[in-house]
């Protein structure tokens, strides 16, 4: 016979209260069941642990000595149990996160605000990398989550669609190309362009849509932040390429956006993570939100056309009746 947490909870209860009848309410079992349960955890240990006395029950020296040792062990294992009920519950927790700079200023804040409605308790610890340090992180377990374009990684990570979004053209309003609804990449090859540095996964998606072109860019000007560009776009610096979903693009309405191409420059950010691992419940709470929130960026449905009123027909008046 072994020695069962049960037991042992029956004999801290008894010992405690110094009675069977209450103890065994407390644990909301019968008397009876109780007993039993304190008859096989003293078979198990080989010693009498209580002694029934007229008013109700007594440890024994033994019995003394287990209860001094079982008393703090078991508040220990109700608060552990208590912690991971929350954790279960997404009471409390922290949610580690690598994004995508444009990522991190555009989807995540509202992302954020989102899980902190519905979690309050819940944190989210932001790392800003360029995709391939997103990737190592997330492989290291330096982070729980990822927001990264996809570059097919295989192997222990998986990569879930997120959102996609096209790189646009910032460029002042009277500038000639602005006229045009989108901008083909020949076009732009001759004009000074202000792109993200090197290491961006914007800017290989850039560079190896001008390859495809047979054509090699040398950008005017590169910056780490996208608010960089925008700024240099709005002193008239340049033409600024940025993906479609940058906040940064919020600081400059006066500035003319425009479409690559066609085809265009698209990207796929998606959530990237570890496969065949369960994420901790507080990042399986915010990868929700920001599946919430990507579903926002959705184009809406176009509308069909209205169709065009037809004239009312001019109805004369209705004969007069007789009489």
């Amino acid at each position: 016979m072994t020695v069962t947490l049960k037991g042992l909870r029956a004999f801290s209860s008894v010992a405690r209260l110094g009675s069977f009848t209450r103890a065994a309410g407390l644990l909301h079992i019968t008397q009876p069941a109780l007993t039993v349960q304190i008859r096989q955890l003293e078979a198990a240990l080989g010693l009498r642990l209580l002694d029934r006395t007229p008013h109700g029950a007594e440890p024994t020296a033994a019995g003394r000595e287990l209860a001094r040792s079982l008393e703090p062990l078991l508040r220990e294992l109700d608060q552990t149990v208590s912690s991971l009920q929350d954790l279960a519950a997404r009471r409390r927790g922290a949610a580690r996160l690598a994004a995508l700079p444009s990522v991190a200023s555009g989807l995540l804040p509202p992302a954020m605000a989102r899980l902190r409605a519905t979690h309050p308790e819940l944190h989210v610890r932001l790392h800003e990398a360029v995709t391939g340090q997103i990737y190592e992180m997330v492989r290291a377990g330096q982070v729980d989550l990822g927001i990264a374009t996809d570059l097919k990684p295989g192997g222990e990570l998986t990569v879930d669609p997120l959102f996609r979004d096209q790189i646009l053209a910032l460029l002042p309003p009277d500038h000639p190309l602005a006229e045009r609804k989108a901008i083909p990449l020949a076009l732009l090859a001759g004009e000074r362009l202000l792109l993200l540095e090197p290491d961006s996964s914007i800017r290989r998606l850039v560079d190896d849509a001008f390859a495809r072109e047979g054509r090699m860019v040398t950008p005017a000007q590169e910056a780490v932040h996208s608010g960089t560009l925008v700024g240099m776009a709005q002193a008239g610096l340049g033409i600024a390429l940025l993906p479609s979903t940058a906040a940064e693009l919020r600081m400059a309405p006066e500035l003319a956006a425009r479409p690559l191409g066609p085809p265009g420059i698209h990207r796929m950010v998606g959530l990237v993570r570890r496969g065949g691992r369960s994420l901790p419940p507080a990042a399986e709470a915010l990868a929700e939100a920001l599946r919430a929130e990507a579903a926002l960026l959705a184009p809406p449905p176009r509308r069909p056309p209205n169709p065009p009123l037809r004239r009312a027909a001019r109805l004369s008046p209705p004969p007069r009746r007789a009489g």
